[in-house]
């Protein structure tokens, strides 16, 4: 896989402050320390929704692999509701329902890796990664529970879409130093179809419900395979 060109910096992450579409509460944040900001989702607010697309469409009929870090942070063992990986067809300001919705609630022509920290009526458990079409949180085509939590420490995540085998896998793993990585799902998708383009907005969403959270996204990078 080579790193994408055009909207990304020479090492593929990117450049949030030029190139990121952000909505409702989703900001950009300074931490102490870092060189580059963070996207910050949501900020421990009740009924909060925020979205962070690409604005320069991706070739959505093309493989392409997505790598990120998220921190999603709740009161003690306690935390709403979760975070979504989005790939949509609408365009890069489009947000969705807030709750178990995690803003991608209704963003109809779109697939989801969802990352969910609270378990609504539809959900397996409060720690859940699952793929979701059509912008409904509520019907996975595929669900699975990470050996580690969601909720609290950072984790990595890696989604790769196979445009050829029309297959998406996620996986995670923790942070600390010889961590393994977790392959959690691998299914059957046909992304270009499902969202109704082929050239389509990536990015993340979240949200808060009557429980809230600071959900973080930060060291995205993106990579598609050379020509």
């Amino acid at each position: 896989m080579a790193q994408s060109g055009g909207a990304f910096a020479a090492d593929g992450k990117p450049r949030p402050d030029r190139e990121l579409s952000l909505s409702g509460t989703a900001e950009l944040v300074h931490r102490e320390g870092d060189s580059k900001p963070i996207v910050r989702l949501t900020n421990d607010g009740f009924k909060q929704m925020g979205s962070a697309w690409l604005v320069k469409p991706l070739n959505l009929t093309r493989s392409f692999e997505v790598e990120f870090t998220a921190r999603l942070r709740g009161v003690g063992r306690t935390g709403a509701d979760g975070i979504a990986f989005v790939v949509q067809g609408i365009g890069p300001r489009v947000l969705g329902g807030w709750g178990g919705g995690l803003a991608y609630r209704g963003i109809s022509r779109s697939v989801a890796v969802e990352f969910d920290t609270y378990q609504n009526t539809p959900d397996p458990n409060s720690n859940h990664v699952a793929v979701t079409l059509g912008g409904n949180p509520d019907q996975h085509i595929a669900a699975a529970e990470p050996s580690i939590p969601l909720l609290g420490k950072p984790f990595r995540a890696r989604i790769r879409y196979d445009a050829d085998a029309k297959r998406i896998t996620a996986h995670v793993r923790a942070l600390a130093p010889g961590a393994t990585e977790e392959l959690l799902l691998d299914e059957s998708v046909d992304v270009a179809e499902t969202t109704g383009v082929t050239h389509g907005w990536i990015g993340f969403t979240g949200a808060t419900g009557d429980v809230t959270s600071r959900q973080d996204v930060y060291d995205w990078a993106v990579s598609t395979p050379r020509a």
